[in-house]
């Protein structure tokens, strides 16, 4: 096999970013290229992976170094490690809910009305909804409400 062209190595390279949202979160995220970055930053498409705000910056970055007596410490890496008790409680929710109910994805509203109304088993569910049809759900007496994360799927 020929080796990778310059260009093809171009192409597969990634540029991480360690982000914060206006409620200070930080995260890092990992993106195409610098001008990726800027394109899905100024169309509102870079989220805070712990509360969903759109009103990211790029946080100041310090070179980490990560030996391996540190990365046995912290099992999944320094993003696995919260930064505040807030998050960690929030880490510690998502955990809960995700190990304790089903996600249905956008058909969440669907299920949610059919358990409901006793056309189909209850379980516990969670999933995304748009924001009428959570509307909807409620004035119609359906029991939901809002996770205070996003699916980790619809993080950047």
């Amino acid at each position: 096999p020929k080796p990778p062209s310059p260009q093809d190595q171009a192409d597969t390279a990634m540029i991480r970013y360690t982000l914060r949202c206006e409620a200070d979160h930080r995260f890092d995220s990992w993106f195409q290229s610098v001008e990726a970055y800027e394109r899905l930053h100024g169309a509102g498409m870079v989220a805070c992976s712990v509360c969903g705000s759109t009103r990211v910056e790029k946080a100041l970055m310090a070179p980490s170094v990560v030996s391996a007596r540190t990365e046995e410490a912290a099992p999944g890496g320094a993003l696995a490690t919260p930064h505040s008790e807030i998050e960690a409680a929030l880490a510690k929710l998502r955990a809960h809910v995700e190990s304790h109910s089903n996600y249905v994805g956008d058909d969440f509203a669907t299920q949610a009305r059919a358990m409901h109304e006793g056309a189909m088993p209850e379980r516990p569910i969670h999933g995304e909804a748009r924001p009428e049809e959570a509307r909807a759900l409620l004035e119609d007496g359906v029991p939901v409400l809002p996770l205070p994360f996003l699916n980790p799927r619809k993080t950047n």
